[in-house]
C-alpha cells in the first residue's frame, strides 16, 4: 500500500485544511440557531412568500423553526457544497498529476502494475473523504449536544451517508475524466461539482427540468426527503451509484492503456 500512503501523506494538508473550515463553519452556523430560532416563524412566513426561491432549497418542505429544518437547510448546503467540492478536487487530478508533475517514468519504473496504481489512489481519496464525513459529523454531534435539542439521530446519519455517496458518485466521474487528460484540471472538476449543484436547483424549481433529478447526484441528498422519511431516494440513488461506477471503469480501461509521458 505504498501508493496509498504517499497520497495520504501528500492530501494530508489539504484534507486538513478543508475539512477543518467546512466543518467549523457548519458548527458555528449550527450554533446560530438557538439565537434565531424566536424569529425563524417570521422567517417562514418571508421565505414562503418567496415564490420559486422556496421550491430551490426545499424551504417549502422545512421549516427553519425546527433544528431539523434549519440543519438541512444552511448546514446541508456547506457539507453538499463543501464535500463534493472536496471530491473533485482529489480525483480530477489524481490519475494525470504524474505527468503534470513530470513523475511517471519514476512511478511506472516499480514492480506496480497500473491497476494496482489505479485501485490504491481510488482508496486513498475514499479513506479521505470517510475521514471528512466523520469529522463533519463529530461537529454536528457537538453542536446539538451543546443547543440541547432532540432529534432523531439516525436521519442525521442517513443524511450524512447520502453525502457520503454523492462526494463518491462525483470521485468516479472525475477519476474517469482524470485518465484522459495530461495535466490536472481543477476546473473541469469544480465545474462538474458546481454543474450537479445548480441542476438540482432548477429541477427544483421548474416541472420541465425534473428529468435533471436522475443526473445530479444532489437529488438524493435533498434534507427535506431524508429528514422526513429517514430514507434515501433509492431511484436516484441507483442511478447515481451507476454513473460512479462507469466513471471508475473507464478510468481502469483508459489509464491501463494510456500512452504516459514521463
Amino acid at each position: 500500500m505504498t501508493i496509498f500512503k504517499h497520497e495520504m501523506k501528500q492530501n494530508s494538508k489539504t484534507l486538513i485544511i478543508w475539512t477543518l473550515a467546512v466543518g467549523l463553519l457548519s458548527f458555528v452556523c449550527l450554533l446560530l440557531f438557538s439565537e434565531m430560532k424566536t424569529s425563524m416563524g417570521e422567517l417562514d412566513e418571508m421565505f414562503a412568500s418567496m415564490g420559486d426561491f422556496t421550491k430551490a432549497f426545499g424551504m417549502d418542505q422545512m421549516s427553519m423553526g425546527t433544528l431539523t429544518g434549519f440543519y438541512g437547510i444552511e448546514c446541508g448546503n456547506i457539507l453538499g457544497l463543501g464535500g463534493s467540492f472536496l471530491a473533485a478536487l482529489l480525483a480530477v487530478n489524481m490519475l494525470s498529476k504524474e505527468e503534470g508533475n513530470r513523475t511517471a517514468e519514476f512511478l511506472l519504473a516499480h514492480p506496480i502494475s497500473r491497476v494496482r496504481v489505479i485501485t490504491e489512489k481510488l482508496i486513498a481519496i475514499a479513506t479521505q473523504l470517510a475521514i471528512f464525513n466523520i469529522v463533519f459529523f463529530v461537529f454536528t454531534f457537538l453542536g446539538i449536544i451543546i443547543l440541547g435539542e432532540k432529534v432523531t439521530w439516525g436521519d442525521f446519519v442517513t443524511y450524512q451517508l447520502a453525502n457520503y455517496i454523492l462526494q463518491l458518485e462525483i470521485v468516479g466521474i472525475c477519476y474517469g475524466i482524470s485518465a484522459f487528460i495530461r495535466k490536472g484540471s481543477l476546473g473541469i472538476g469544480l465545474g462538474i461539482a458546481a454543474m450537479f449543484y445548480f441542476l438540482n436547483i432548477v429541477a427544483n424549481i421548474s416541472e420541465n427540468a425534473k428529468v435533471a433529478k436522475y443526473i445530479t447526484p444532489f437529488s438524493y441528498t435533498e434534507a427535506s426527503e431524508i429528514f422526513a422519511t429517514g430514507k434515501i431516494d433509492t431511484q436516484y440513488l441507483v442511478i447515481g451509484i451507476i454513473l460512479g461506477v462507469i466513471g471508475v471503469v473507464v478510468a481502469y480501461i483508459q489509464y491501463s492503456k494510456k500512452d504516459i509521458m514521463a
